[in-house]
């Protein structure tokens, strides 16, 4: 991310009004690879593909904040695998982490992993480590530290349909887990955050957020979320939930969150109101049924259906409801780009 970009984000957090409006997609490994010709294995796999994907992109559309810029991550496994998860790679698809836990008693004797040596988490920070000179001589900086969130990582460890059901038969034992994930959470940014000292946001991703009821998000996802974006002293605090976002966002705020990536299905009217406008929102047009299989008369209509469904336009980067979908082609970003008044 160049630092006119990231200026550009604290304004819009500060409530400053910005026009044209910024853009801002979060963009990884289901939509580069694809993008730029490359197997999804060759992107993990080869560090310099992975760095010229990502520069292909912020050069063709440099007037998009990409985030959180120069993303080194392995799918979902980054994290699970430092726990000690199977993680299984296909040529072009995602690879998946495989549960460790049979039993949620198995909980409290989970070990808290160390991020400079376990799983694929000491390859993810060397990626950036080896390209960080070249990063920088394009005018980027390292910006963020990056995680999944306790919940998210809780599902691979134990399975979705398993840990959602131990929230009511095993509460004991989902918070011994939870306390776990959330130590070496805090762990894993503090060390991005030292090794890049250019820093100065974290970015958490949490979708199985969306899945919980307001009672269990208050007891087991609000919390742990809480304590770990107040234990970092940042400029920017960003949340990405593109399942169901109502139930997390009255929270935001006292959560400690200032950017929120979120569902499609939710209005930027709806979220301004239950967040008292106290929160930037990122979005919000469809991701797959749009962005990635729309024409770009579509993308440019669902923009500017998006923009005329509110009438007070701060705190607002214009987005798609999630990260950058597989598929997504060129024109439909230029057509994106087109219906908010960019070249």
């Amino acid at each position: 991310m160049r630092q006119e970009q990231w200026d550009k984000l604290l304004a819009v957090i500060n409530g400053e009004f910005v026009e044209p409006l910024p853009i801002g997609f979060i963009i990884d490994s289901p939509w580069l690879p694809g993008w730029t010709g490359i197997s999804a294995l060759d992107y993990y796999s080869s560090e310099q593909m992975w760095f010229e994907a990502n520069l292909k992109a912020v050069q063709q559309f440099p007037q998009v904040i990409f985030m959180p810029g120069f993303w080194s991550e392995f799918g979902m496994c980054t994290e699970p695998s430092a726990f000690g998860s199977k993680c299984s790679w296909q040529e072009n698809e995602m690879p998946y982490a495989d549960k460790i836990i049979t039993d949620i008693e198995q909980a409290g004797s989970l070990t808290k992993p160390n991020p400079k040596k376990d799983g694929l988490l000491p390859f993810t920070l060397n990626r950036l480590k080896h390209y960080q000179g070249q990063i920088e001589q394009q005018g980027h900086g390292i910006k963020f530290a990056v995680s999944r969130g306790p919940q998210n990582i809780a599902s691979f460890l134990a399975g979705s349909t398993e840990f959602l059901m131990a929230i009511r038969t095993d509460p004991a034992e989902v918070h011994k887990l939870l306390g776990t994930i959330t130590d070496f959470i805090i762990d894993w940014l503090e060390l991005q955050i030292k090794t890049f000292p250019s820093i100065d946001g974290v970015f958490i991703l949490d979708d199985i957020v969306g899945f919980l009821g307001e009672q269990d998000f208050k007891e087991t996802a609000l919390p742990y979320l809480q304590r770990i974006f107040k234990s970092f002293d940042v400029a920017i605090r960003f949340f990405h939930n593109d399942a169901a976002g109502l139930v997390c966002a009255p929270y935001l705020a006292e959560m400690g969150v200032n950017l929120f990536n979120f569902s499609f299905q939710h209005t930027l009217t709806e979220m301004k109101e239950l967040t008292n406008n106290a929160v930037t929102l990122v979005g919000n047009i469809p991701t797959r049924d749009v962005l990635a299989a729309g024409s770009p008369d579509d993308v440019r209509k669902s923009v500017k259906a998006a923009l005329n469904s509110v009438e007070d336009k701060s705190r607002i980067i214009l987005s798609c409801g999630g990260g950058m979908p597989p598929e997504v082609p060129t024109e439909n970003i230029e057509a994106f780009l087109s219906a908010t008044g960019y070249k």
